[in-house]
Protein backbone atom coordinates (compact mmCIF):
# COMPACT_ATOMS: atom_id res chain seq x y z
CA UNK A 1 0.00 0.00 0.00
CA UNK A 2 1.45 3.41 -0.71
CA UNK A 3 1.33 5.86 1.84
CA UNK A 4 1.45 9.38 1.69
CA UNK A 5 3.26 12.01 3.76
CA UNK A 6 0.84 14.69 5.08
CA UNK A 7 2.30 18.03 6.73
CA UNK A 8 0.16 18.65 10.21
CA UNK A 9 -0.08 22.93 9.92
CA UNK A 10 1.80 22.85 12.76
CA UNK A 11 4.78 20.95 11.14
CA UNK A 12 4.08 23.32 7.78
CA UNK A 13 4.16 26.27 9.59
CA UNK A 14 7.47 25.65 11.66
CA UNK A 15 9.32 24.46 8.72
CA UNK A 16 8.59 27.72 6.57
CA UNK A 17 9.84 29.90 9.59
CA UNK A 18 13.21 27.64 9.94
CA UNK A 19 13.50 28.65 6.32
CA UNK A 20 12.73 32.22 6.86
CA UNK A 21 14.73 32.11 9.81
CA UNK A 22 18.08 30.34 8.12
CA UNK A 23 17.79 33.47 5.65
CA UNK A 24 17.38 35.99 8.43
CA UNK A 25 19.93 34.51 10.00
CA UNK A 26 22.49 34.24 6.81
CA UNK A 27 21.74 37.77 6.15
CA UNK A 28 22.50 38.87 9.44
CA UNK A 29 26.00 36.85 8.94
CA UNK A 30 26.92 39.17 6.13
CA UNK A 31 25.73 41.93 7.70
CA UNK A 32 28.03 41.58 10.63
CA UNK A 33 31.42 40.66 7.77
CA UNK A 34 30.10 43.90 5.76
CA UNK A 35 30.47 46.10 8.88
CA UNK A 36 33.09 44.65 10.33
CA UNK A 37 35.21 45.41 7.17
CA UNK A 38 33.80 48.99 7.00
CA UNK A 39 35.52 49.17 10.49
CA UNK A 40 38.81 48.73 8.82
CA UNK A 41 40.79 52.32 8.75
CA UNK A 42 42.96 51.16 5.74
CA UNK A 43 39.95 51.10 3.78
CA UNK A 44 38.66 54.81 4.92
CA UNK A 45 35.13 54.18 3.69
CA UNK A 46 32.87 57.36 3.22
CA UNK A 47 30.08 56.22 1.46
CA UNK A 48 26.81 54.60 1.15
CA UNK A 49 26.32 50.68 0.71
CA UNK A 50 22.96 49.01 -0.86
CA UNK A 51 22.44 45.23 -1.06
CA UNK A 52 19.31 43.73 -2.56
CA UNK A 53 17.47 40.36 -3.11
CA UNK A 54 14.27 39.88 -5.29
CA UNK A 55 14.11 44.28 -5.73
CA UNK A 56 14.56 44.53 -1.46
CA UNK A 57 17.00 45.74 0.34
CA UNK A 58 18.68 43.66 2.92
CA UNK A 59 21.60 45.63 3.36
CA UNK A 60 22.07 49.17 3.58
CA UNK A 61 23.99 51.41 5.90
CA UNK A 62 25.65 54.93 5.02
CA UNK A 63 28.76 55.91 6.68
CA UNK A 64 30.71 59.46 6.85
CA UNK A 65 29.79 62.51 5.97
CA UNK A 66 28.44 64.42 3.00
CA UNK A 67 30.64 67.40 3.93
CA UNK A 68 33.75 67.24 6.20
CA UNK A 69 34.03 70.73 7.16
CA UNK A 70 30.54 70.74 8.45
CA UNK A 71 30.59 67.03 9.69
CA UNK A 72 26.96 66.45 7.93
CA UNK A 73 26.28 63.07 8.10
CA UNK A 74 25.74 60.50 4.75
CA UNK A 75 22.21 59.59 4.45
CA UNK A 76 20.88 56.50 1.63
CA UNK A 77 18.92 59.16 -0.03
CA UNK A 78 22.75 61.34 -0.39
CA UNK A 79 23.20 62.34 -4.05
CA UNK A 80 26.67 61.17 -5.64
CA UNK A 81 28.52 62.08 -8.62
CA UNK A 82 28.46 58.51 -10.27
CA UNK A 83 31.00 59.08 -12.98
CA UNK A 84 31.02 56.55 -15.52
CA UNK A 85 28.20 54.78 -14.48
CA UNK A 86 26.06 56.87 -16.62
CA UNK A 87 27.19 55.13 -19.29
CA UNK A 88 24.44 52.53 -18.83
CA UNK A 89 21.83 54.95 -18.58
CA UNK A 90 22.81 57.09 -21.73
CA UNK A 91 23.05 53.32 -23.37
CA UNK A 92 19.72 52.98 -22.62
CA UNK A 93 18.52 56.32 -23.63
CA UNK A 94 20.03 54.86 -27.32
CA UNK A 95 18.25 51.46 -27.19
CA UNK A 96 14.92 53.26 -26.34
CA UNK A 97 15.68 55.54 -29.37
CA UNK A 98 16.36 52.36 -31.37
CA UNK A 99 12.98 50.49 -30.47
CA UNK A 100 11.36 53.64 -32.23
CA UNK A 101 13.28 53.31 -35.04
CA UNK A 102 15.09 56.70 -34.79
CA UNK A 103 18.37 54.74 -34.75
CA UNK A 104 20.45 52.11 -36.85
CA UNK A 105 23.52 51.01 -34.71
CA UNK A 106 25.49 49.98 -37.30
CA UNK A 107 25.02 53.19 -40.17
CA UNK A 108 27.86 56.03 -39.09
CA UNK A 109 27.26 58.60 -37.18
CA UNK A 110 27.13 60.98 -39.68
CA UNK A 111 23.98 60.36 -40.37
CA UNK A 112 22.96 61.61 -37.18
CA UNK A 113 25.50 64.28 -36.97
CA UNK A 114 25.63 65.84 -40.40
CA UNK A 115 27.83 68.65 -39.02
CA UNK A 116 30.34 67.18 -37.87
CA UNK A 117 33.75 68.48 -39.31
CA UNK A 118 35.90 65.28 -38.98
CA UNK A 119 36.02 62.31 -41.80
CA UNK A 120 35.78 59.82 -39.29
CA UNK A 121 32.20 60.77 -38.93
CA UNK A 122 31.64 58.60 -42.54
CA UNK A 123 33.25 55.03 -40.62
CA UNK A 124 32.50 55.03 -36.72
CA UNK A 125 29.28 53.56 -36.19
CA UNK A 126 26.71 54.15 -32.92
CA UNK A 127 27.68 49.97 -31.96
CA UNK A 128 31.30 51.36 -31.75
CA UNK A 129 30.35 54.54 -29.37
CA UNK A 130 28.69 52.13 -27.57
CA UNK A 131 31.22 49.78 -27.21
CA UNK A 132 34.76 51.70 -26.64
CA UNK A 133 35.66 50.66 -30.20
CA UNK A 134 35.43 53.70 -31.87
CA UNK A 135 39.22 54.95 -31.96
CA UNK A 136 38.72 58.54 -30.77
CA UNK A 137 41.56 59.74 -28.45
CA UNK A 138 40.91 63.59 -29.34
CA UNK A 139 37.60 65.19 -31.39
CA UNK A 140 40.27 67.42 -33.44
CA UNK A 141 42.94 64.62 -33.94
CA UNK A 142 43.43 61.16 -36.06
CA UNK A 143 41.77 58.42 -35.02
CA UNK A 144 43.99 55.82 -32.82
CA UNK A 145 43.15 52.81 -34.51
CA UNK A 146 40.42 51.63 -37.08
CA UNK A 147 36.91 51.40 -36.03
CA UNK A 148 35.73 48.29 -34.86
CA UNK A 149 39.09 46.64 -34.31
CA UNK A 150 40.34 46.97 -30.70
CA UNK A 151 38.71 48.55 -27.75
CA UNK A 152 40.11 51.73 -26.09
CA UNK A 153 38.11 52.96 -22.50
CA UNK A 154 37.71 56.56 -22.29
CA UNK A 155 35.50 59.56 -22.22
CA UNK A 156 35.23 60.45 -25.68
CA UNK A 157 32.61 58.66 -27.40
CA UNK A 158 29.67 59.00 -24.74
CA UNK A 159 29.43 62.56 -25.43
CA UNK A 160 28.63 62.19 -29.35
CA UNK A 161 25.69 59.53 -28.19
CA UNK A 162 24.62 62.32 -25.99
CA UNK A 163 24.22 64.62 -29.56
CA UNK A 164 23.13 62.12 -31.02
CA UNK A 165 20.15 61.61 -28.92
CA UNK A 166 19.85 65.49 -28.84
CA UNK A 167 19.11 64.85 -32.51
CA UNK A 168 16.60 62.35 -32.87
CA UNK A 169 14.53 63.44 -30.03
CA UNK A 170 14.86 66.68 -30.61
CA UNK A 171 15.29 67.31 -26.77
CA UNK A 172 18.19 68.37 -24.72
CA UNK A 173 19.73 65.29 -23.57
CA UNK A 174 18.85 66.47 -19.44
CA UNK A 175 15.17 66.73 -21.18
CA UNK A 176 15.79 63.19 -22.15
CA UNK A 177 16.87 61.52 -18.93
CA UNK A 178 14.93 63.55 -17.06
CA UNK A 179 11.70 62.13 -17.95
CA UNK A 180 12.82 58.46 -18.11
CA UNK A 181 14.11 59.33 -14.51
CA UNK A 182 10.85 60.93 -13.62
CA UNK A 183 8.73 57.83 -15.09
CA UNK A 184 10.77 55.68 -13.06
CA UNK A 185 10.03 57.69 -9.91
CA UNK A 186 14.22 58.16 -9.60
CA UNK A 187 13.04 61.34 -7.70
CA UNK A 188 17.22 62.18 -6.32
CA UNK A 189 18.53 61.43 -9.46
CA UNK A 190 19.58 64.09 -12.11
CA UNK A 191 21.98 65.54 -14.91
CA UNK A 192 24.76 67.83 -12.87
CA UNK A 193 24.87 71.39 -14.20
CA UNK A 194 26.77 74.02 -11.94
CA UNK A 195 23.50 75.62 -11.36
CA UNK A 196 21.72 72.47 -10.94
CA UNK A 197 23.30 70.49 -7.91
CA UNK A 198 20.59 70.32 -5.66
CA UNK A 199 21.81 68.24 -2.38
CA UNK A 200 25.18 66.65 -4.21
CA UNK A 201 27.91 65.49 -1.33
CA UNK A 202 31.15 67.08 -1.58
CA UNK A 203 33.42 65.11 -3.18
CA UNK A 204 37.18 64.60 -1.30
CA UNK A 205 40.55 62.89 -2.13
CA UNK A 206 42.29 61.57 0.05
CA UNK A 207 46.39 61.79 -0.33
CA UNK A 208 47.73 60.05 2.54
CA UNK A 209 45.46 60.96 4.76
CA UNK A 210 44.73 64.35 3.57
CA UNK A 211 41.92 65.05 2.33
CA UNK A 212 41.07 67.74 -0.25
CA UNK A 213 37.95 69.06 -1.73
CA UNK A 214 37.60 67.93 -5.08
CA UNK A 215 36.88 70.19 -8.03
CA UNK A 216 34.14 69.64 -10.34
CA UNK A 217 36.12 69.97 -13.49
CA UNK A 218 35.56 66.10 -14.91
CA UNK A 219 31.73 66.98 -15.76
CA UNK A 220 31.85 70.10 -18.10
CA UNK A 221 28.60 70.38 -20.19
CA UNK A 222 29.36 68.22 -23.21
CA UNK A 223 30.87 65.44 -20.89
CA UNK A 224 26.98 64.55 -19.17
CA UNK A 225 26.39 61.88 -21.21
CA UNK A 226 29.81 60.37 -20.03
CA UNK A 227 30.01 60.90 -16.73
CA UNK A 228 27.75 63.75 -15.36
CA UNK A 229 24.57 61.62 -13.67
CA UNK A 230 24.21 62.24 -9.99
CA UNK A 231 22.04 59.72 -8.14
CA UNK A 232 21.23 57.84 -5.05
CA UNK A 233 22.30 54.28 -3.62
CA UNK A 234 18.52 53.78 -3.51
CA UNK A 235 17.71 55.53 -7.00
CA UNK A 236 19.99 52.99 -8.28
CA UNK A 237 18.19 50.09 -7.12
CA UNK A 238 14.65 51.80 -8.61
CA UNK A 239 17.12 51.64 -11.99
CA UNK A 240 18.50 47.89 -11.26
CA UNK A 241 14.56 46.52 -10.84
CA UNK A 242 13.34 48.18 -13.94
CA UNK A 243 16.15 47.91 -16.26
CA UNK A 244 17.06 44.35 -15.75
CA UNK A 245 13.75 43.25 -15.21
CA UNK A 246 12.30 44.14 -18.88
CA UNK A 247 10.28 47.18 -17.65
CA UNK A 248 12.22 49.68 -19.20
CA UNK A 249 13.50 48.12 -22.77
CA UNK A 250 12.06 45.47 -24.87
CA UNK A 251 13.77 42.01 -24.17
CA UNK A 252 15.35 41.70 -27.49
CA UNK A 253 16.46 45.34 -27.42
CA UNK A 254 18.29 44.63 -23.23
CA UNK A 255 19.69 41.53 -25.03
CA UNK A 256 21.55 43.67 -27.22
CA UNK A 257 22.63 45.34 -24.63
CA UNK A 258 24.54 42.24 -23.39
CA UNK A 259 26.14 41.04 -26.30
CA UNK A 260 29.82 41.63 -27.07
CA UNK A 261 32.52 41.32 -29.67
CA UNK A 262 35.42 42.72 -27.03
CA UNK A 263 37.00 42.08 -23.79
CA UNK A 264 38.82 43.92 -21.53
CA UNK A 265 39.86 43.96 -17.66
CA UNK A 266 38.76 45.36 -15.26
CA UNK A 267 39.89 44.89 -11.41
CA UNK A 268 36.00 45.05 -10.11
CA UNK A 269 35.45 42.49 -12.33
CA UNK A 270 38.56 40.04 -11.80
CA UNK A 271 41.58 39.56 -13.17
CA UNK A 272 40.23 38.16 -16.45
CA UNK A 273 39.40 39.79 -19.61
CA UNK A 274 35.26 39.82 -19.14
CA UNK A 275 32.92 41.50 -22.72
CA UNK A 276 32.04 44.81 -22.86
CA UNK A 277 28.52 45.23 -23.95
CA UNK A 278 26.74 48.59 -24.25
CA UNK A 279 27.28 50.57 -21.40
CA UNK A 280 27.69 47.64 -19.33
CA UNK A 281 30.58 44.85 -18.49
CA UNK A 282 29.46 41.72 -18.67
CA UNK A 283 30.47 38.29 -16.73
CA UNK A 284 28.56 35.30 -18.16
CA UNK A 285 31.79 32.66 -18.05
CA UNK A 286 31.88 31.93 -14.40
CA UNK A 287 28.68 31.49 -11.66
CA UNK A 288 27.33 33.53 -10.75
CA UNK A 289 27.00 35.92 -13.95
CA UNK A 290 26.95 39.66 -12.93
CA UNK A 291 26.19 42.85 -14.80
CA UNK A 292 27.44 46.75 -13.76
CA UNK A 293 29.91 49.26 -14.32
CA UNK A 294 32.07 50.95 -12.17
CA UNK A 295 32.80 55.08 -11.97
CA UNK A 296 35.52 57.14 -10.87
CA UNK A 297 36.96 61.04 -10.34
CA UNK A 298 35.73 63.72 -8.66
CA UNK A 299 36.54 62.88 -5.66
CA UNK A 300 33.60 60.06 -6.34
CA UNK A 301 33.65 56.62 -7.20
CA UNK A 302 30.81 54.11 -7.82
CA UNK A 303 30.00 50.61 -8.22
CA UNK A 304 26.83 49.12 -9.21
CA UNK A 305 26.10 45.25 -9.91
CA UNK A 306 23.62 42.58 -10.80
CA UNK A 307 23.25 38.99 -10.39
CA UNK A 308 20.36 38.14 -12.87
CA UNK A 309 20.15 34.52 -11.66
CA UNK A 310 19.62 35.29 -8.34
CA UNK A 311 18.34 38.85 -8.62
CA UNK A 312 21.27 40.27 -6.52
CA UNK A 313 21.85 44.11 -7.16
CA UNK A 314 25.23 45.51 -5.04
CA UNK A 315 25.40 49.30 -5.12
CA UNK A 316 28.45 50.80 -3.39
CA UNK A 317 28.96 54.71 -3.20
CA UNK A 318 31.75 57.21 -2.35
CA UNK A 319 32.45 60.24 -1.69
CA UNK A 320 36.16 59.67 -0.19
CA UNK A 321 38.67 59.26 -3.62
CA UNK A 322 42.14 57.38 -2.73
CA UNK A 323 44.86 58.98 -4.82
CA UNK A 324 46.58 55.59 -4.42
CA UNK A 325 45.23 53.50 -7.52
CA UNK A 326 46.24 50.39 -5.56
CA UNK A 327 43.17 51.20 -3.89
CA UNK A 328 40.95 52.29 -6.26
CA UNK A 329 37.09 50.31 -5.57
CA UNK A 330 38.83 48.60 -2.20
CA UNK A 331 35.47 48.81 -0.46
CA UNK A 332 33.55 47.76 -3.60
CA UNK A 333 35.85 44.57 -4.09
CA UNK A 334 36.06 43.74 -1.02
CA UNK A 335 32.44 43.70 -0.73
CA UNK A 336 31.73 41.83 -3.81
CA UNK A 337 34.22 38.61 -2.40
CA UNK A 338 31.87 38.63 0.26
CA UNK A 339 28.77 38.68 -1.64
CA UNK A 340 30.24 35.93 -3.66
CA UNK A 341 31.10 33.50 -0.70
CA UNK A 342 28.08 33.72 1.23
CA UNK A 343 24.82 31.57 0.50
CA UNK A 344 22.98 34.79 -0.83
CA UNK A 345 22.77 33.24 -4.21
CA UNK A 346 21.56 30.00 -3.48
CA UNK A 347 18.49 31.37 -1.46
CA UNK A 348 15.09 31.53 -3.06
CA UNK A 349 13.48 33.64 -0.07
Amino acid sequence: MNSILRFSPLVAVLFLFSNCNSFAQKKTNLSTQIDSVLNISSLKFNGTILISKNGKSIYSKAVGFADFDKKTPLKMDSQFEIMSNTRQITAVLIMKEVEQGKIDLQVPIRKYLPNLKQSWADSITVHQLLNHTHGIVDANKPLAFKPGSQFKYGNEGYPFLGLIIESVSKKTYAEVASALFKKLKMNNTFCYAKDNTRNLVTGYMNDNNHLEKAENTLIAPEKVPSAGIVSTANDLLIWNNNLHKGKILKPETYQLMLQYNIENQHNVFGKEKVGYGYGLRIVDKESPKYYGHTGLGNGFSSVNLYFPESDVSMIVLENEMNANSDLFYKAGITIKNLLLKSDLFNQKQ
